[in-house]
């Protein structure tokens, strides 16, 4: 894809799993990669920044130095997230660092770069299929993904002419290279398990001018298990306490 040479983007988390997925295909495609992460990066982008977003102070300062160094911004891939539980197993103080991570930092990296987009900006938000499905105990991690596929949606309508925003609920990825069985692959509609490569073909056709039409939108890519009706003792499926 020649159109993203010499193009601007900024990957949070970008130094492991889906986050550097994504970075390596831009770099691939003669992108200026750049990388902010609170763990150190293997790879030698262009333009590599150590700091943890739940500091204000560090996305400000992250944010400086980019304007300082390329001035203007043509893509933003709002990735980095975790979870740290939920009701069950998860502190206020907890709670609140993973709505930072994953939701207020966004609106803030976003908010600081308002001006310096260039002239056809996209800005992709990594949610997950977990803001619409849940498992017990992930309260932290639903909740800041629900936000930032609400985010995304406001997102686009405040910035008509700027950039068109969109987002990804990502289902299970194998970040790992894992060996999973037959019964992992075989529950999914897709018959298979997702590879963080599937996310980062999605980015980057959001990004480019064939997506022009596409604003405001979440695209969920999760091998069609959210499409799945599921009851006991229906189809071989047993509910097991």
């Amino acid at each position: 894809m020649i159109e993203f040479k010499n193009k601007v983007v900024i990957v949070t988390g970008g130094a492991s799993g889906i986050g550097k997925r994504i970075a390596e295909q831009f770099y691939k495609q003669k992108a200026k990669v750049i990388i902010i992460d609170k763990n150190n990066c293997d790879i030698k982008y262009d333009f590599f920044y150590k700091g943890d977003i739940t500091n204000k102070k560090v996305i400000v300062d992250f944010i400086k130095q980019v304007i300082k160094k390329y001035e203007k911004v043509d893509f933003i891939i709002n990735n980095a997230g975790l979870s740290k539980g939920g009701l069950l197993s998860c502190s206020y103080e907890n709670f609140l660092y993973v709505q930072k991570l994953s939701l207020a930092a966004p609106f803030m990296i976003v908010k600081q770069l308002i001006n310096n987009l260039n002239k056809n900006a996209v800005i992709i938000n990594i949610s997950s299929s977990r803001a619409f499905q849940s498992q017990p105990d992930w309260e932290s991690y639903g909740a800041a993904k629900g936000g930032i596929v609400a985010l995304t949606h406001a997102m686009a309508v405040t910035l008509k002419g700027k950039a068109r925003v969109n987002c990804i609920s990502p289902g299970w990825i194998d970040t790992l290279n894992s060996n999973f069985s037959k019964e992992d692959k075989s529950q999914h509609p897709a018959n298979t398990v997702g590879e963080p490569k599937d996310i980062a073909n999605m980015v980057l056709f959001l990004c480019s001018n064939k997506a022009k039409f596409i604003t405001g939108e979440n695209i969920n890519i999760d091998g069609g298990m959210s499409k799945l009706m599921v009851y006991h003792n229906d189809y071989g499926w047993q509910y097991k306490e």
